[in-house]
């Protein structure tokens, strides 16, 4: 644990004040222009094509997109699913994330500790295409033994901005 700590300490160690006020812009507004960024952040257009590129090489912005409003496409169900394995052997757990990697009502996925294995974000239309998820996909998914679901009625934070470490 301690190692990863470290790589973390390394890696936020990396990013200067520039480099976060950059990320804070980007995270409130993908689409600023290079030129307006550029004036927030009091760096010339070339420094700062300079800086993006490197913070795009090292891995720290992996990409830009548009947030869709979930509802306005009627997907009006979002739902947290705990699942949990029959057994762990390697096949197994492979097999598990290959297919929740294909089905596009995930959108997310995380291996978690405690009473269950994973812990899966879905969006559904109703309650009936829920229903054909979680019966017709989930459940024949290779080693699913459990599965719990929880329908969130009410999102009451929603966001994709990180909390970025203050500059040194």
């Amino acid at each position: 644990m301690a190692r990863d700590e470290d790589q973390n300490e390394t890696r936020t160690a990396r990013l200067d004040r520039l480099d976060l006020a950059i990320l804070g812009h980007l995270q409130s507004d993908a689409r600023i222009t290079n030129t307006e960024l550029a004036r927030r952040v009091d760096l010339s257009p070339p420094g700062l094509q300079k800086r993006l590129s490197k913070l795009r090489e090292a891995g720290v912005i992996r990409g830009e997109v548009a947030l869709i409003d979930r509802e306005q496409l009627g997907l009006d169900l979002l739902c947290f699913v705990q699942v949990t394995l029959s057994h762990h052997q390697p096949r197994t757990v492979q097999g598990f994330r290959e297919a929740i990697r294909e089905m596009p009502e995930v959108l997310e996925c995380h291996l978690a500790t405690g009473e269950f294995d994973y812990l899966l974000k879905v969006v559904a239309t109703n309650h009936r295409t829920l229903e054909h998820f979680l019966v017709e996909r989930l459940t024949p998914t290779v080693g699913v033994d459990k599965i719990r679901t929880t329908i969130v009625l009410n999102e009451i934070k929603h966001t994709t901005q990180l909390p970025l470490p203050e500059a040194e």
